[in-house]
């Protein structure tokens, strides 16, 4: 690992640029002649605008930031000053600092199940990144962002909706038809102000570049219609994203049902990150071994009582940043839907079924060591508690190919495994 200052030209970027606007040029003769029959706009030029406006915001973010640490997985992350990050291009925060830290933060009430987790969340708070794992960190004052290049821009089917999901990725548990498939666990028809769980993170293999594997929960509100508001984080295995196959940390949210608005990570402006240790978007090492050791991650998103912004907490321990009030609609108020589990895209590669595994991609009926869970599923209540998620229901879409059984006990409080291997005899 290495670190250095800031302002290194990125070769990659440079290489890229020229057979990037050739290739436009190219499908811009064609699409000329092609529109005169079919009377279609032409969008090459904004998807050229679109990769100028990215590789224009990457310089920047080089420019400013006072550190670069070459990570060994092959990341380079920048450790850019707080109040530079892409979240401060939103009109409504130009010229703003990230807020001060909540005092009040979520509790535990009646010393449920889960309450004596809080501990043994203290001890894997930070969980290790490659990037930091010889000591290395961003000073503070200063957020890590992972650098992107031309050649990430270049893996996305389009430069515009790069850093956003596939249109067809929405929350519903009957979305089969999409090609998303999802095992979940769900709570609805209450007011929420937050979720937390602890859930295991694995190595997915996933079989095609258009297609990822993710383990999350979701903060939701509004209809399944265009106006969907989501809050997302987890981990989640996206070669097209990512340019890799490792299962990284993300955060997500939209409030058009992913229509034009939202974005991974802080790859448009929106999450405004706080903490300095944690990169989003990096990978999650080590990951767990199958009827091995087991290594999970804590999550908690809750809705401060005072400011309104959502929050992301790691366990018990430090805040990671907050998605502002301002970005949502339904969500400016409470969530009325909190859902946990997996999901998948299935392109169906000649109509048969992908092998992308969810999960550890075992079925749940493997349990302990060898399925994927999620376990303490909580929800923040109006009274800003911790409590128990109740009447959780569980569903998967397709069983046969990722299946989802719960249960309920002292340690685990509300619990879960899900996932599967996709293909198989029964997921033909």
């Amino acid at each position: 690992m290495a670190s250095s200052s800031c302002g290194r030209k990125d070769p990659i970027v440079i290489a890229s640029l020229v057979p990037f606007l050739l290739i436009l040029l190219v499908s811009s003769s064609a699409a000329a002649s092609a529109s005169a029959k079919k009377k279609v706009p032409f969008r090459a030029g904004d998807e050229r605008d679109a990769y100028r406006r990215i590789m224009a915001r990457m310089a920047r973010m080089e420019k400013d930031c006072n550190k670069t640490i070459q990570s060994p997985d092959g990341d380079i992350i920048h450790c850019v000053p707080s109040h530079r990050q892409p979240a401060f291009d939103h009109p409504k925060l130009r010229g703003q600092k990230p807020e001060e830290e909540p005092v009040e933060r979520p509790r535990f009430v009646n010393g449920g199940a889960g309450a004596g987790q809080e501990e043994e969340d203290q001890e894997g708070v930070l969980f290790r990144q490659a990037w930091s794992d010889g000591g290395e960190r961003c000073p503070e004052g200063t957020v890590p962002v992972r650098r992107t290049t031309a050649r990430d821009v270049l893996r996305a089917s389009s430069p515009r909706r790069f850093g956003m999901k596939p249109r067809a990725s929405n929350v519903r548990r009957d979305s089969t038809s999409s090609g998303h498939e999802h095992a979940v666990g769900y709570v609805t028809g209450d007011q929420f102000y937050g979720a937390k769980a602890s859930l295991n993170v694995w190595s997915a293999k996933v079989a095609s570049a258009a297609e990822f594997s993710l383990s999350q929960i979701w903060v939701i509100s509004g209809s399944f219609g265009n106006d969907l508001n989501t809050i997302e984080a987890g981990w989640q295995v996206s070669p097209e994203l990512n340019g890799d196959s490792n299962p990284r940390f993300f955060t997500y949210w939209t409030t058009d049902a992913y229509q034009e608005t939202g974005c991974y990570n802080l790859h448009c402006s929106g999450f405004v990150q706080t903490n300095n240790r944690i990169a989003i978007g990096a990978a999650i090492s080590p990951t767990s071994v199958y009827n091995g050791r087991q290594f999970d991650i804590s999550l908690l998103i809750w809705k401060d009582p005072h400011r309104g912004n959502w929050w992301l907490q790691l366990g018990s321990g430090p805040l990671v940043g907050y998605w502002p009030s301002f970005l949502f609609t339904h969500l400016g108020g409470h969530a009325n839907m909190v859902q946990f589990g997996g999901e998948v895209v299935n392109t169906r590669p000649s109509g048969s079924h992908t092998p992308t595994q969810m999960g550890s991609g075992h079925f749940p009926r493997e349990g302990s060591n060898r399925a994927a869970y999620f376990r303490n599923v909580q929800v923040v209540d109006g009274d800003n508690s911790l409590v128990p998620a109740a009447a959780l229901r569980l569903v998967a879409d397709h069983p046969g190919c990722y299946d989802i059984r719960g249960g309920y006990n002292r340690a685990w409080g509300n619990y879960f495994y899900y996932g599967g291997p996709g293909r198989n005899v029964h997921c033909p």
